[in-house]
């Protein structure tokens, strides 16, 4: 079934953006995304809107969010810093799904997801504004996650071993 969806005025913008961010706090995601597609609707390049639709997606992740819809806001973004802290922000949500997860070869996954993430990280730490450690604050979580839990490890090259034949 489908319905004509109705735009929001201009004028409604902030209070939308509010409302979505409330729903955020709340663990709606859900709804904050829908205020978010609203504002886009009539504001494509909003970004705040798109910021707030990007972790709203995040948000999802585990519960049939897909990274792919976070990561197709990703070009949006209009500068160099943003894009790649918030890509950072996506794989450090994927690396946390992956070690809730608790399946065989989660952790590993999850260190994985954690590394891309410090790599965003970092280049988005070469072009922060003045005063914003923001980069910084989230390359120490990850890195902390990783040392506080010795089960978050690469897999080791040579695991996988031939099986020798009697």
């Amino acid at each position: 079934m489908n319905f004509e969806l109705k735009p929001i005025s201009r004028e409604s913008i902030p209070e939308a953006l509010a409302k979505a961010e409330r729903y955020r706090l709340i663990n709606e995601p859900d709804l904050a995304e829908s205020i978010c597609l609203d504002i886009l609707a009539i504001a494509p390049d909003d970004q705040k809107a798109l910021i707030t639709l990007l972790l709203a997606r995040t948000d999802q992740f585990g519960a049939g969010g897909a990274p792919e819809r976070a990561r197709e806001v990703l070009p949006r973004l209009k500068g160099e810093y943003e894009r790649a802290y918030y890509a950072g922000i996506v794989w450090e949500r994927i690396a946390h799904k992956q070690r809730r997860s608790a399946t065989l070869g989660s952790n590993s996954t999850a260190y994985h997801s954690f590394s891309e993430a410090m790599s965003f990280y970092e280049r988005a730490e070469k072009l922060r504004p003045a005063a914003n450690d923001d980069a910084i604050l989230r390359w120490n979580t990850c890195a902390r996650i990783i040392m506080n839990n010795p089960s978050i490890r690469p897999l080791p090259q040579d695991e996988i071993q031939p099986i020798l034949s009697e």
